[in-house]
């Protein structure tokens, strides 16, 4: 099943696949959906750091507590199910973590409404159902995301580019989060970099980058410089080219009560 620019957006896909309950992974163009039943059970993207990073570099579970889970579980797709039956997680730190995650990924995946969708009935992601989530509040926080980040800053380049930053500037005098997030700025790293270079979550990060570009702190890195392409002749002499956890509770009281 895939659905173009000409036709449903992702949003609206998402909702059609809730009206349906589908079960299966709905791929954007930067991002994928997991459903079962019609909700989100997992958010995958390549611009927000994964439940993995987010939990061993905060110290929360250690790696090999981690892979282990992966190794034991992943192909029966109970990898959250196994973190906290062996003693490595609570089940409440698995969903708040999770939550956050989902909620991450899912801004991103939700940024390129105009391209090109595909959806693979009855895909399942390795870590497994944690909370099911419904796909109308994924869409509403994501819009309220949207709408927070336009406030403090309307440039959206500062989500994905790699960030560097404005000479003569320095952390001082800076909050403490927006000062650690400005000395992880180095000309090379993106939002999402940066984010699990400090075991945060990528929102609370886009947060404190869209402030300082908002202040004239940073700003997205120039592009490199374009490698040349030389002409190589062949064997025969022709030529060829080379080629906020408060939020996340009052969220997740929200999804209790529903």
């Amino acid at each position: 099943m895939t659905a173009a620019c000409t036709g449903e957006t992702a949003p609206e896909l998402l909702g059609t696949l809730a009206a349906d309950h589908a079960t299966g992974a709905l791929s954007t163009e930067s991002g994928i959906f997991y459903l079962s039943a019609g909700h989100v059970v997992h958010v995958e993207s390549a611009y927000s750091p994964d439940l993995g990073d987010l939990l061993t570099r905060s110290g929360a579970v250690a790696p090999a507590g981690w892979w282990d889970a992966v190794e034991r579980a992943g192909a029966r797709h109970r990898v959250g199910r196994q973190l906290v039956d062996s003693g490595r997680l609570t089940t409440g730190a698995l969903e708040l973590c999770h939550l956050g995650a989902l909620f991450d990924a899912a801004y991103f995946a939700l940024a390129h409404d105009c391209a090109p969708l595909r959806f693979r009935p009855g895909a399942a992601h390795w870590l497994g159902a944690v909370r099911p989530v419904p796909v109308a509040a994924v869409l509403g926080e994501s819009r309220r995301r949207r709408d927070l980040l336009h406030r403090i800053w309307p440039d959206p380049a500062v989500d994905t580019a790699p960030l560097t930053r404005v000479p003569g500037t320095g952390p001082a005098g800076l909050p403490p989060r927006r000062a650690r997030t400005l000395t992880q700025v180095d000309g090379a790293r993106t939002a999402a970099q940066i984010a699990a270079a400090l075991a945060h979550r990528t929102f609370h990060t886009l947060v404190e980058l869209r402030r300082l570009a908002a202040g004239g702190l940073v700003t997205p890195a120039p592009p490199p410089p374009a490698t040349p392409v030389h002409a190589v002749p062949d064997a025969d002499g022709a030529a060829w080219d080379e080629p906020d956890t408060a939020l996340l509770r009052r969220l997740l009281d929200a999804l209790e009560a529903l």
